[in-house]
């Protein structure tokens, strides 16, 4: 019997569609909420309610596997109750949570454990309050400039053709003459944010890899040339531009690897994309217990899982930023 694996079939990212979608009661009286619930009645979705967007406790699925792999294409639509933002150090003061979970199958991600048996992508309906509390944390700090990541725990790129939200934060930091947004996408579907009014507000970044890494470890995400493609369509568009490249990763042939990575980024994109360009690198870490999680769910992955070579404390990483600006 051939072994059971979490991993999707490779194939060009098209946008997330969910198999199922939960709500939460209270978000249909939000204009947000009944939207989506038009849109999933429309695309014939099967649609339940629950309590809570925290529990979700009947997902179908035999094992543990098949309902991580359900739970990976499940949409659950609720509302932020904790409007208390994490810290976001070192790449933003704050995190803003529009959403939570990946569609994505990224064998090395944080995600893994930190949404423990929680993997299914959520929506927040209660935009406002969201924004009304980020205007909040903004207006403690003037006359210092506050950022604020929207990418910590999910890829709002990914569901934006659902939910909206993140067009509506880029358009709110728009208008902030002390506060700055910033996201990072493996995701390639960014047209509709193109005529955003972002006023240079918002930095907009791209997770790249070489070749290897992304064949291998980030099935169910955009093409390298995807993402690079969707990067120029940004830079003309007057983003401020980003790359991560994240996690770094040893392989055999890994620098000639890299270095083609760069190659390719310095001939493909166009001449907007580099006048105020950003890098941040980070280096693959894990803890024991993503390990475990990881071989759980993807059972035949490539990923160097040698602790003498890659184990950390929870959450530990090398983080190194650059910038590259062309006046």
């Amino acid at each position: 019997m051939p072994t059971q694996t979490a991993e999707p079939s490779r194939r060009a990212a098209s946008q997330f569609m969910p198999d199922l979608v939960y709500f939460e009661p209270d978000s249909l009286k939000y204009p947000k909420g009944r939207k989506i619930y038009e849109w999933a009645e429309r695309e014939r979705l099967p649609i339940q309610m629950t309590t809570s967007h925290n529990r979700i406790t009947n997902l179908p699925g035999r094992t543990e596997l098949e309902k991580y792999k359900i739970a990976k294409k499940t949409l659950v639509v609720g509302i932020r109750k904790t409007l208390k933002f994490d810290t976001s150090k070192p790449s933003a003061e704050y995190a803003i949570p529009i959403s939570t979970g990946c569609m994505g199958h990224c064998h090395y991600c944080y995600l893994q454990t930190t949404l423990g048996a929680k993997p299914y992508i959520r929506i927040y309906v209660n935009t406002e309050e969201i924004l009304g509390a980020a205007q909040k944390y903004i207006d403690e700090r003037i006359p210092e400039i506050t950022r604020f990541e929207a990418a910590c725990t999910s890829d709002p790129v990914g569901i934006e053709h659902i939910s909206g939200s993140l067009k509506e934060l880029i358009e709110f930091m728009g208008k902030q003459e002390y506060g700055r947004l910033r996201f990072v996408t493996k995701f390639h579907h960014v047209d509709s944010l193109l005529d955003a009014k972002h006023n240079g507000n918002t930095r907009f970044r791209f997770s790249v890899n070489a070749d290897y890494v992304i064949r291998n470890f980030e099935p169910s995400t955009s093409s390298f040339g995807d993402r690079i493609a969707a990067a120029g369509k940004v830079a003309r568009a007057g983003y401020p531009l980003g790359f991560i490249i994240a996690p770094i990763i040893w392989y055999d042939g890994w620098e000639d690897g890299y270095r083609q990575l760069m190659e390719n980024l310095q001939r493909t994109l166009p001449a907007e994309a580099t006048r105020d360009l950003t890098f941040e690198l980070i280096q693959h870490r894990f803890t024991k217990t993503a390990k475990r999680v990881i071989m759980e769910r993807y059972p035949k992955t490539k990923l160097e899982m040698d602790e003498a070579n890659g184990a950390a404390g929870a959450r530990e990483s090398t983080y190194i930023p650059m910038n590259r600006r062309r006046r």
